[in-house]
């Protein structure tokens, strides 16, 4: 069962620069850094809140690192933007994949991947959910 809104995920060209307008802007503090060399990404990830279900809800600030990321490649193609919206699940990601491409909707990936903080992911395809790629997370 989806529980809340993990994250909203935000492509920018410089990762430093957009964390600063962001704590600078809102006045978020409490950031997480790190490289997921799978997607090809660096992050922040900014606490925006505590959730009912002992997780947080945050902006996910991604910069690509290479040029063959998905990131990178939908960057040049729409520029510095809402990239997708994530939503939490109380169970396993793998679990709510498959009940939810059993309605249908394209799951991306085969197997869940690793994510931000530890975190297992898989998303949905955007054509199949009104043009939103749509993120589900596991938390860690």
């Amino acid at each position: 069962m989806l529980t809340r809104i993990d994250h909203i995920g935000i492509a920018c060209h410089d990762l430093e620069a957009t964390v600063a307008f962001y704590k600078a802007t809102y006045g978020f503090t409490d950031a997480h850094f790190e490289v997921n060399e799978e997607q090809g990404v660096r992050e922040c990830m900014l606490k925006i809140n505590e959730t009912g279900d002992g997780a947080a809800s945050y902006l996910q600030l991604i910069e690509p690192i290479r040029e063959d990321s998905a990131v990178a490649k939908w960057l040049a193609k729409n520029g510095e933007g809402v990239h997708h919206i994530a939503f939490g699940t109380d169970q396993a990601v793998a679990d709510e994949a498959a009940e939810i491409g059993g309605k249908g909707v394209r799951v991306l990936y085969d197997a869940p991947r690793n994510g931000s903080m530890g975190s297992l992911i898989n998303f949905l395809h955007p054509k199949d959910c009104h043009g939103v790629l749509t993120e589900l997370v596991q938390k860690a």
